[in-house]
């Protein structure tokens, strides 16, 4: 086999389809985001980004950066291995403190990724309870359909958000079956949100274990920024809470937060955990300076909250189409594959607006997007570029537009 012609040729259709990827290499600024410098062969050009995870802008903020400065001028840089052989860090028990307070959880535990709490945690449960069936949402992230294909257990996939689906396929399990219901609170591509205390009803009758994906409600939702489900008052309803450190808390990592039992039985089963080299100290002291912050502050939440209210009103204003959501998410829908990327790539050229298209597989085809982030550093001359330039290129694309009414 000609292995090279075939990755080439692999490589050819997803050109062809419009759906290659191209990496933007950009560098943020301290101090100065959402504007970051972008490189383009041999100059560079000042650039607004509208895409970001880092929702609430705390990757450049001063109590971040302090707690990681000291912890890294005391630490030094890494963690020197897996928690198991090279010790744990003192500021990872910290930060897992830290995490279950912020839950309301008797315990957490840290993982080098959202990614990888999620494959391991499901992964892990699903495969070593006898006879566990694991329920997933249809739009759950790929982490999560990953960890639960390599479990090996029996899944069964109910409707996006529709609890009485799950209650059907449930009730198909008698009560001495170990049942695993695994969902989300905020849908990252189209911003919507689960009936969380719909879907914990249904799995109190059934006798299952509930895991919520809170990944991109962490921060931004909730009196302290303990997710939709502290916004709602049901996180002690939850058996599994997993969430990120690399979106709204500005830094990286993921955790669940769980009882003291279920953590320790990850920490002792999960190979994504066991073999795998810790967090940076630093890391983890920038992270729980960033939880402290935001179990304090609502000025971040706030003003974000009028951020994106703002940018769905000036859309709206041209007839821009996004999808009607609560969140923080503004999926605006382009439904071409070739034309988002086009968007994408003359927004950069020429205004220096940075909003990646979103394409199959992420989004089913002909729902190709541009996912729109607002956050609470962005300037109401960022909005108005932003706004004007949309307007341009969506007549340039002959793109239809929504009436005022609509």
């Amino acid at each position: 086999m000609d292995y090279e012609a075939y990755f080439r040729g692999e490589l050819d259709t997803v050109r062809d389809e419009g759906r290659y990827r191209i990496f933007t290499e950009i560098e943020r600024r301290c101090g100065k985001f959402p504007n970051a410098t972008r490189y383009v062969d041999d100059r560079t050009e000042q650039v607004t980004v509208w895409c970001s995870n880092d929702y609430l802008g705390m990757g450049q903020h001063p109590e971040v950066l302090q707690a990681m400065h000291e912890v890294l001028d005391d630490c030094g840089a890494g963690a020197g291995g897996t928690r198991n052989i090279s010790g744990t860090n003192h500021h990872h028990v910290l930060l897992e403190r830290e995490l279950a307070d912020l839950h309301g959880k008797e315990a957490a535990l840290l993982f080098t990724s959202g990614y990888v709490s999620n494959w391991a945690a499901l992964g892990t449960l699903a495969a070593k309870m006898p006879g566990c069936v694991v329920f997933s949402d249809a739009l759950n992230h790929a982490s999560m359909i990953e960890g639960i294909r390599h479990s090996r257990a029996t899944c069964k996939v109910w409707r996006h958000n529709d609890p009485a689906h799950l209650d059907e396929l449930l009730a198909a399990y008698g009560p001495d079956v170990p049942k695993l219901v695994a969902f989300e609170s905020v849908y990252s591509m189209d911003g919507d949100i689960a009936p969380i205390a719909e879907i914990l009803d249904v799995c109190e009758k059934h006798g299952a274990m509930s895991y919520i994906d809170e990944v991109h409600a962490v921060g931004l939702y909730g009196p302290r920024g303990g997710g939709v489900a502290e916004r709602e008052g049901l996180m002690d309803r939850i058996t599994v809470i997993e969430g990120t450190l690399g979106k709204a808390i500005g830094v990286m990592g993921g955790y669940i937060a769980a009882s003291a039992a279920l953590c320790d039985f990850i920490r002792t089963f999960a190979s994504g955990f066991i073999f795998t080299t810790a967090l940076p100290p630093a890391i983890a002291a920038g992270a729980t300076a960033s939880i402290q912050h935001l179990k304090n502050s609502e000025f971040e939440r706030a003003r974000q909250r009028e951020r994106v209210a703002t940018v769905r009103r000036r859309l709206d204003g041209i007839g821009i189409p996004h999808l009607p959501n609560p969140s923080h998410i503004i999926p605006v829908m382009v439904g071409d594959a070739k034309k988002a990327k086009r968007i994408s790539d003359w927004l950069l050229d020429n205004h220096g607006i940075y909003v990646q298209p979103i394409n199959y597989p992420t989004v089913p085809r002909g729902t190709e997007r541009l996912r729109i982030t607002p956050s609470p550093v962005h300037t109401d001359g960022d909005i108005d570029r932003l706004i004007e330039a949309l307007s341009d290129i969506w007549s340039q694309c002959e793109l239809a537009r929504r009436s005022a009414a609509a």
